[in-house]
């Protein structure tokens, strides 16, 4: 058992330092592509056992995610270009994805909407990612700003490593941003 812990921890570690390598906008594009990959592996089983572990792998990667570009990239975003109005959309749509995500944790596949909050979820990050990713913008516009993204993906990767060492199955990782405001992320 302390073997796979090592193991696992190891993994890890080379996870965040491979992903401490990228710029901010590359390792959000990961996240983002093995988000995807769950949700496609979501819709296509039938077992309720690998329904409810996808889910929560979907839901902890998400909460993770927009907790980062929360904390660190989206203020970074905002004061390089100041552009208000990219800025708070995709804050509202985080508030958005986090009360569905929190539907799900606290259903299970028995729950005859769970499936259904799963594929409103995924279209809805689908349509986030679209945003950000699109040629003109989020990543395009703070790529053009001059805004130091190898410095924001050293950041982002050292927290997101932070948070995922810091939550245990079922919890919920601790928002501790700019505005020094603490809760659970739901």
């Amino acid at each position: 058992m302390a073997r796979a812990k090592r193991k696992a921890a190891r993994k890890t570690g080379a996870r965040a330092r491979s992903a401490a390598q990228q710029d901010a906008i590359a390792l959000l594009k990961a996240d983002h592509r093995q988000v995807e990959e769950w949700f496609e592996q979501f819709e296509s089983t039938r077992s309720d056992g690998r329904k409810q572990s996808l889910a929560q792998k979907v839901c902890q990667a998400l909460k993770v995610h927009t907790q980062i570009e929360e904390e660190i990239f989206y203020p970074a975003f905002l004061q390089a270009t100041e552009d208000k109005a990219t800025h708070h959309e995709a804050e509202v749509e985080h508030d958005g994805a986090k009360k569905l995500i929190a539907e799900i944790e606290s259903a299970g596949p028995q729950d005859d909407y769970y499936d259904a909050r799963m594929k409103v979820l995924s279209e809805m990050i689908k349509h986030h990612v679209k945003e950000e990713e699109q040629r003109g913008g989020m990543f395009a516009e703070a790529r053009e700003s001059g805004m130091d993204l190898k410095a924001l993906g050293e950041q982002l990767a050292a927290r997101k490593a932070e948070l995922m060492s810091d939550s245990k199955p079922g919890g919920r990782p601790q928002r501790r941003g700019a505005t020094g405001w603490a809760h659970t992320v739901a």
